[in-house]
């Protein structure tokens, strides 16, 4: 190519530091790069910056692009639904061989949402989610999984953490589904999903055929990692919590995980998973693990003991996302029209409510400092200490030889601090307001590319 035409392409390029303000308000922080709160820059004579031109800048660590980034733009592209993260923009900078992804700014997530409520029952306080949140939550996030699995896309690390949730602006309340880095097409795999990446999924959202080897995985793994989310909203505590784990092993095969999930649902009987026989793991399983050890065990006696009692309709979802047999486990659209969403409170478009948003926002990281606050999950052993606030990390993923790059969540990492006065204020403010918000969801998906799935609403 002619060096003039290269000078002048990079010249009329447009670049990240010409186009926004983000120096010092960095959000996020992992082996895959930064992540910024940036502005649209003032031009001369406008008004200063408002809460419409905020965004989530992503900058891709080390030169060039990970396969996994290039499989997550492409992806991102042609992905249209109010329930997924949409990628405004791709930059390239030619001087540095840096690549910059623009989001949409999402204030809150999950993982820092279940934290605040954890906090308050960690000092005798205890401050659930309410219900309605819960419900508004969960809806839209089936509703944006039953969008990706209707057009054969699997996500493969839901998590907490990677189900953003918009703060104030026309966008209040709307999940925001992130991470698309190991999402994978499954309608035509040339080889069998596993093949391609041993270890998906982060631990503790982990399904169980994952953990025993399964080669052939299908979107059931997306709808138990939905019922772990679902689980940990209701109690705020991670449901299948594993203190020990080595990142670094390409073994699917976890035993104290497996051991985790048997000591809340018991372990699984032949007739109720037949295929468990077939699983690659099953030799291993049978010898390291003895099925009287659980007898009795079912998931009802451990949500009875957060107040989810058996005969009610969060309970029977719940048990309907987390069946041990995959070909069992319900789909996102058969949960969308489960009775749970069907009775009181509705499920709102605002998953907040008309009240005021009681989480606080998201914090800067010193530019300078190693704080691990950023992301907790670095390290190869988990932490034995008995924090849950993070699960660890899977394995990092090189994909192709020498030319992948290892890839992490696109989560916003950030330290969180919990104020006492938000949250009285935000308990005032739910007990005076006695209009509930009635508006349900009316965010069509206008996708240019790909087919739309059929709404409930």
């Amino acid at each position: 190519m002619d060096y003039e035409y290269k000078r002048q392409m990079s010249e009329e390029r447009e670049r990240v530091e010409d186009m926004f303000e983000y120096e010092g308000c960095k959000i996020g922080r992992g082996t895959y790069g930064h992540v910024y709160k940036a502005r649209i820059k003032s031009k001369t004579g406008e008004k200063g910056p408002s809460e419409k031109n905020q965004y989530a800048l992503k900058l891709i660590e080390g030169t060039g692009i990970s396969m996994s980034a290039c499989r997550e733009i492409a992806l991102l592209r042609e992905l249209r639904h109010p329930n997924v993260i949409s990628l405004q923009k791709v930059f390239l900078s030619h001087a540095d061989r840096k690549v910059w992804l623009l989001f949409d700014y999402a204030e809150h997530d999950l993982w820092h949402i279940i934290k605040y409520h954890r906090s308050y029952k960690a000092q005798k306080k205890p401050c659930p989610v309410a219900r309605t949140t819960i419900k508004s939550l969960l809806y839209q996030i089936l509703d944006g999984i039953h969008y990706l699995h209707s057009n054969w896309i699997l996500h493969r690390d839901l998590k907490p953490a990677n189900i953003l949730v918009m703060g104030e602006g026309p966008e209040r309340g709307r999940v925001k589904i992130a991470d698309m880095g190991f999402a994978r097409l499954f309608n035509n795999p040339l080889k069998p999903l596993a093949d391609l990446d041993p270890v998906v999924v982060t631990f503790w959202y982990r399904s169980p055929e994952l953990l025993l080897g399964a080669r052939h995985y299908t979107k059931a793994i997306d709808i138990w990692a939905i019922g772990c989310i679902f689980a940990e909203l209701l109690t705020s505590e991670p449901i299948f919590h594993c203190r020990q784990e080595d990142i670094k092993t390409s073994n699917p095969y976890h035993r104290e995980q497996l051991d985790r999930i048997f000591q809340v649902m018991g372990f699984p009987q032949e007739k109720d998973w037949e295929d468990i026989k077939r699983m690659p793991e099953h030799p291993t399983l049978m010898k390291d693990f003895k099925k009287s050890s659980y007898h009795g065990l079912q998931l009802s006696s451990y949500m009875e003991k957060y107040k989810v009692h058996p005969d009610s309709k969060a309970f029977q979802l719940l048990g309907k996302l987390l069946v041990m047999d995959p070909n069992k486990r319900m789909t996102a659209e058969q949960a969308l029209h489960d009775a749970y969403f069907k009775e009181e409170p509705q499920p709102l478009a605002d998953a907040f409510g008309p009240d005021p948003i009681p989480y606080p926002k998201r914090e800067f990281i010193n530019e300078e400092d190693n704080d691990t606050k950023s992301n907790k999950t670095a390290g190869s052993k988990q932490d034995t200490s008995g924090n849950s606030d993070h699960p660890p990390n899977k394995r990092m993923r090189t994909s192709g030889g020498n030319h992948g790059k290892a890839h992490a969540s696109f989560a916003y990492q950030v330290s969180n601090n919990h104020h006492q006065q938000s949250h009285n204020n935000h308990q005032s403010n739910r007990s005076s307001s006695s209009q509930r918000q009635t508006n349900s969801f009316n965010s069509p998906g206008n996708s240019q590319f790909l087919p739309q799935p059929q709404r409930r609403f």
